[in-house]
C-alpha cells in the first residue's frame, strides 16, 4: 500500500505544485488543476497523453472535460489522500506540451 505524504516532504511538494497552478483541496486531501485548450480536439489529444502517463504509473486522475476545458483531480483513493504517486503524476502532466 502507498503511504500518505507527510511532514517536510508534503509541504515542499505542495508548495512546488501550487506554484505551477495546482490547488490543494483540504476537504478531500487532493490536488486539482484547470487546463484550457484551443478546441476540443486539442483537449482530447492532451487527455490521451495524460492517459498514457497514467497507465505507465498505474495511477489515474479524476477527469472532467467540457469542450476545450479540462479539470484534473489527483488523490490516491486507496490511501485516502495524497501520496508520492499524485506528486509524480502532477509533475509529469505539467511537462506535457499544450
Amino acid at each position: 500500500m502507498v503511504e500518505l505524504l507527510a511532514g517536510d516532504e508534503r509541504r515542499s511538494a505542495l508548495a512546488e505544485l501550487e506554484s505551477s497552478g495546482w490547488n490543494y483541496l483540504s476537504d478531500t486531501d487532493a490536488l486539482t488543476k484547470p487546463f484550457q485548450f484551443k478546441n476540443f480536439i486539442d483537449a482530447f489529444g492532451w487527455l490521451v497523453e495524460v492517459g498514457l502517463i497514467s497507465e505507465k504509473l498505474n495511477h489515474h486522475p479524476e477527469i472532467h472535460n467540457i469542450y476545450n476545458k479540462v479539470q484534473l483531480t489527483l488523490t490516491t483513493h486507496s490511501a485516502k489522500g495524497l501520496t508520492k504517486l499524485d506528486i509524480v503524476l502532477a509533475k509529469r502532466i505539467d511537462k506535457l506540451r499544450r
